[in-house]
């Protein structure tokens, strides 16, 4: 929490500060009120001052907030709402809005001792799953490592496949001994590339080789940040970590609570990541003031206050800021509030119409499945990412050559795109297909031609094979349900074995 807070006290700014300088006429008209109801306030002549008090009407007045001190107030809080404070980012809507994160397991036969029940290594990896469970939707990668440094499992939002590959995962497969966690940190780094989206890197070890700290060390600030996850001894033991710049540590405990510090961070890191791209736009949090505002607007409702007060507020009111949706909702939240509820209760098509921000805009209209609205709205913004989204609607909308055109787009403004060049090759790709099959079609080599190409998943298809007699025969008998099962379900670690000892000698050569 603390830490969060120094990262918005460090970004912390106005959209506007113009509107702060309201602040000194506000200021100065209440202090010339106050002064004149002080003078006001004075003493009858010829009374002693006990009995002038006693006898003033109000003359406790002084010891309550009167309706110039709260009309002072509540002007200040809109003119530092219209000021526009912010700490915060918008999110790339065309991006996972979750912290992709890899997970670099220690796979070594000290992970077996059982001083934490049963082992350290089941311990972790009851864990693991434990914060993927919690992290649901967010893309999760899986790396092993002892002397050497494994993919398990790519980053994917399907906790079971991870699951099926932690549980075979031993210190007796791994093809070479040791403690090589700088080689993981490599890989991680490699995986972390292929998600656009800002991630975090846990290491769960129960001890860690003060031969790594170097590479953990060099260029700290420009990989992504670090979370150790000891698992065993404290993390006093183990002081070579402490010294690790751009990370933290989280020790093992009974309950939840590791798991919610590990969330903590890799929130903030994805947050940090997301602070730091100047392509979004900052979200304004003026109207988060104007709930004190209304509040301090309900005490004048109170007998004995003074009405002519409300001309202040009829006097700033034509420079309020304009509402672009119906109802009493615009006087708490702006348009793009609204669309954001809308759209997380699913409602695409109302956020569509609510939105203000053109790339929100957009991706409403495309989750709405309004794929020719988005893709028109796409081409209005001049970024990569809205020409990526532009030209995924035209392949929704089954207009192929202008997904191809909107992808070669994206690739000029920004040629690094990993994105849009994978985009772009698949559009190409069914262009080539689509074309191949109407010529086909009307060549007459595949028979009559269709009237129109539709894709039903072709990707998803199995392989077409042939039968022969014999073959039929040999499995209709000899083998039950039970032994074909048998015959495929292959023992996960010793796929990972093979895959493991294949990797490395490849490695080696």
């Amino acid at each position: 929490m603390f830490e969060a807070l120094g990262d918005w006290i460090g970004v912390f700014h106005f959209l506007r500060p113009l509107w702060l300088l309201a602040i000194l006429p506000i200021g100065l008209i209440w202090w010339l009120l106050r002064r004149r109801k002080t003078k006001a306030d004075d003493p009858a002549k010829g009374l002693a001052p006990h009995l002038a008090k006693a006898l003033t009407v109000g003359a406790y007045s002084s010891q309550r907030i009167t309706p110039r001190d709260s009309a002072a107030i509540i002007l200040l809080l809109l003119a530092i709402g219209a000021a526009g404070p912010t700490w915060t980012r918008y999110p790339n809507p065309l991006l996972a809005q979750t912290a992709p994160l890899i997970v670099a397991l220690k796979v070594t036969p000290s992970m077996t001792n059982t001083d934490v029940t049963p082992t350290r290594q089941t311990r972790a990896t009851f864990k693991i799953l434990d914060l993927i469970a919690r992290r649901a939707g967010a893309k999760t990668a899986l790396l092993a490592y002892s002397g050497s440094a494994h993919r398990v499992t790519p980053l994917t939002e399907d906790p079971n496949i991870i699951r099926t590959y932690l549980e075979g995962l031993t210190p007796e497969i791994m093809p070479n001994a040791g403690d090589r966690a700088d080689l993981a940190l490599g890989l991680a780094q490699v995986e972390l590339t292929k998600s656009e989206t800002p991630g975090a890197i846990l290491v769960v070890l129960d001890d860690f080789n003060p031969a790594n700290v170097a590479a953990f060390s060099e260029a700290a600030a420009d990989r992504p940040p670090v979370i150790f996850f000891v698992i065993g001894p404290q993390a006093s033991e183990l002081p070579q970590l402490s010294g690790i710049p751009n990370s933290s540590i989280v020790d093992l405990t009974p309950d939840d609570s590791d798991l919610t510090q590990i969330e903590r961070r890799v929130v903030s890191a994805y947050r940090d990541a997301l602070l730091a791209d100047t392509s979004q736009t900052w979200d304004d949090r003026g109207w988060l003031l104007a709930w004190p505002a209304a509040l301090l607007l309900l005490l004048w409702f109170r007998r004995g206050w003074v009405v002519q007060w409300v001309l202040a507020f009829a006097l700033i009111l034509p420079a309020a800021r304009p509402a672009h949706a119906e109802g009493w909702v615009d006087w708490f939240f702006t348009a793009d509030q609204q669309a954001q509820r809308a759209y997380n209760n699913k409602d695409f098509a109302e956020a569509a119409e609510l939105f203000q921000d053109t790339d929100w805009r957009a991706y409403a209209q495309f989750k709405s499945g309004k794929y020719e609205e988005a893709s028109e709205t796409y081409s209005f913004v001049e970024t990569a990412d809205a020409a990526i989204g532009e030209g995924l609607s035209h392949l929704r909308n089954r207009k192929y050559r202008d997904g191809v055109r909107a992808f070669e787009k994206a690739l000029e403004r920004d040629p690094d795109s990993a994105m849009a060049k994978h985009n772009l090759a698949v559009a190409k790709a069914i262009v080539v297909y689509v074309e191949n099959t109407q010529s086909q079609s009307a060549t007459g080599d595949v028979g009559p031609g269709a009237d129109n190409t539709v894709f039903d998943n072709e990707s998803g298809k199995g392989q077409q094979v042939q039968i022969s007699a014999d073959d039929q025969d040999s499995l209709s008998t000899g083998l039950t349900t039970e032994d074909w099962m048998r015959a495929v379900d292959t023992n996960v670690g010793d796929f990972l074995s093979t895959r493991f000892r294949l990797e490395q000698a490849q490695g080696d050569e």
